[in-house]
């Protein structure tokens, strides 16, 4: 089984950043001015900040812990993708059913020299398998390996 790039666990802190910045700490205001209203200012704050807190826990933790879980292995047949901190899930995705592979990059992945690998079959409108977080130059490969390999019945 192979892993992802290091590098994506920071990738996955300053996802996380924006968002909190963006939504967790508007949303932390909002619950704690909502208690404070219906149950005293020293428990709204309390509420807020506590949720500021576990975000901000989430933020430190999640990513790393989402990084030990992801795996993803090419194996003659398939492709297996593991993911999932609390729930494991596995996708085995035949090399037969792959139409097409593409390789995407955001800004802050360009900027980590990341990509993600999306693999569509016949059956879905999006992507059926994703691979974050690959060092760029593995995408890449991963993706022509893929596509080289889609489409045949794997014999």
């Amino acid at each position: 089984m192979q892993v992802l790039d290091p590098q994506v666990v920071t990738l996955w802190r300053l996802q996380r950043v924006i968002r909190l910045s963006l939504l967790g700490i508007p949303f932390a205001v909002a619950v704690g001015l909502g208690v404070a209203s219906a149950a005293g200012a020293t428990l709204g704050a309390t509420a807020g900040l506590s949720l500021v807190l576990f975000q901000g826990v989430m933020l430190v933790v999640w990513p790393s812990l989402e990084y030990r879980a992801f795996r993803y292995s090419v194996r003659e047949h398939d492709l297996l993708v593991q993911n999932g901190v609390i729930y494991r899930h596995w996708s085995s995705i035949p090399h037969g059913r792959i139409q097409h592979v593409d390789t995407r990059q955001g800004p802050m992945e360009r900027l980590l020299g990341l990509a993600r690998l999306q693999v569509y079959t016949a059956a879905g409108m999006s992507a059926d398998g994703s691979i974050p977080g690959l060092d760029a130059d593995v995408a890449e490969e991963l993706r022509d390996q893929l596509s080289r390999r889609g489409g045949d019945d794997g014999v």
